[in-house]
């Protein structure tokens, strides 16, 4: 069973193009990417395992992406 989760991502000015790509290209478990307007770039959506640690994979596979914030 997956759960899915929600993640905003703010992204280095003139990156958010980038990012995305890099995300859908690279971390697993990517279900879709959006891009959104005001405080935040991105609107990125994963289905995690049940038991994943969500705080872990946000803080080592989406923060540490190049550009983003």
């Amino acid at each position: 069973m997956m759960t899915a989760i929600f993640v905003f991502i703010k992204c280095e000015l003139g990156y958010a193009n980038d990012v995305a790509a890099d995300i859908v290209d690279n971390v697993e478990n990517v279900s879709e990417v959006y891009s959104t307007s005001g405080q935040h770039d991105l609107l990125a959506k994963f289905n995690l395992p049940r038991d994943a640690d969500i705080g872990t994979f946000v803080t080592k596979q989406v923060q540490t992406r190049p550009h983003v914030r």
